[in-house]
């Protein structure tokens, strides 16, 4: 287990940081951005996870998305940890995530899927509190993805994989949210469609 007593070390006053295996590298390195990107998309999904536990949502639907949204956050801690490992460099003690946890963001969609009707456009987003705020989170993973593509040669496929899903699930997890609470979703107009203000 992690014991952390203090948090301030002063090593990263100038610029730089320590990956797991201790090997300094500037702040802007592509890798210190990917697990810091992985750390605000955590960051946000405990703010749906906030924001669900405060809405006058159903206790059945509150409690359903707040285990999916727990799980994913102790997830993004694993794949965030490997992330702060130079190409390999993860320590044979530390546990990795591996393909059946991306299988399980596809079956979890797929069972919500069935209580959503087809899109007829795109949604634009926004929504309730929750909502709104998975959207967000929706756009951060898909950050993270793209960092993490950056270094495919050095990031493990499985990873790439589960943050891809990852940004679906968030999508479909606000629209199952959106169905289930009887909020209206507002889709996207064409702008030759749009009527002028």
């Amino acid at each position: 287990m992690v014991r952390i007593t203090k948090v301030h070390t002063g090593g990263g006053d100038g610029g730089k940081t320590s990956l797991v295996d201790g090997t300094r590298v500037g702040k802007e390195h592509p890798r210190v951005a990917i697990y810091g990107t992985i750390d605000e998309a955590n960051s946000a999904i405990g703010i749906v996870r906030m924001e669900l536990s405060r809405a006058s949502i159903p206790m059945e639907v509150c409690d359903y998305a707040d285990k999916l949204l727990g799980t994913i956050q102790q997830e993004l801690f694993d794949v965030g940890a490997e992330c702060a490992c130079p190409p390999g460099g993860v320590p044979e003690q530390m546990s990795i995530i591996g393909a059946e946890s991306g299988e399980r963001l596809v079956a979890e969609m797929d069972s919500m899927l069935e209580d959503l009707e087809p899109l007829s456009s795109f949604i634009l987003p926004t929504g309730s509190p929750a909502v709104a705020n998975l959207h967000m989170a929706r756009t951060i993973v898909r950050r993270a993805e793209r960092e993490a593509c950056a270094l495919r040669e050095e990031v493990r496929s499985e990873v790439i994989s589960y943050l891809n899903r990852l940004s679906d699930h968030c999508f479909v997890l606000g629209r199952w949210i959106s169905a289930k609470t009887g909020e209206e979703e507002t889709l996207w107009t064409p702008l030759g469609k749009r009527e002028k203000c």
